[in-house]
């Protein structure tokens, strides 16, 4: 039984911001988004020489059209862009590593 499907997108992405503290980022999240402007991914972690964008998603979860701008649009400018999944862990785990 794939026990993924059922975390929600808000339990996963506070699983990747602990994971990413442990491993000594800062971590940016805006909490109410209603009075931002759409799109922009859930979490933003530092830690020198490295930004890192992440946007969490379910595992069924769907990326918003605002979603897929920013996450191109700071690609084509050479940033480090995730969208991650509560399946993909090992992989998240590597990128921050």
């Amino acid at each position: 039984m794939n026990l993924y499907k059922y975390e929600s997108e808000k339990d996963f992405q506070q699983k990747v911001k602990d994971l990413a503290r442990r491993l000594g980022y800062l971590t940016y999240h805006t909490y109410d988004s209603r009075r931002s402007d759409p799109g922009f991914p859930d979490l933003v972690l530092a830690k020198i020489p490295r930004v890192i964008w992440i946007e969490c998603k379910s595992e069924k979860g769907a990326l918003t059209e605002a979603q897929w701008i920013w996450i191109d649009i700071l690609k084509q400018c050479g940033r480090e862009v995730y969208v991650i999944r509560p399946s993909m862990w090992d992989e998240l785990v590597d990128i921050l590593s």
